[in-house]
């Protein structure tokens, strides 16, 4: 494993490192990147990808319409409005 620069990496995260919280942040770090490095060894080849650990069905709800059309009433509020749209400054030239 590359020896890690605190300081270099203090500086990064824009975080203020005492020298009494670096040791102890030195070695929760290195514990870290050697889980990383234990779990990028870990042969994955022939493994599906996932989006979820556990293999259940998803309980999805019905897509359903819940709130009454206020578009009207919405855009009376606007500054400025056209054709159902509301009207912005232009930003960028």
């Amino acid at each position: 494993m590359p020896a890690i620069d605190l300081d270099r990496l203090a500086e990064l995260a824009r975080i203020e490192l005492t020298a009494e919280h670096a040791a102890a942040f030195r070695a929760d770090l290195e514990r870290v990147l050697a889980l990383v490095d234990r779990l990028q060894a870990v042969d994955t080849s022939g493994v599906e990808p996932m989006s979820h650990p556990l293999d259940l069905p998803q309980r999805l709800r019905e897509d359903a319409v819940t709130e009454p059309d206020q578009r009207d009433v919405l855009l009376a509020l606007a500054p400025a409005a056209e054709n159902g749209l509301y009207l912005v400054p232009k930003v960028i030239e």
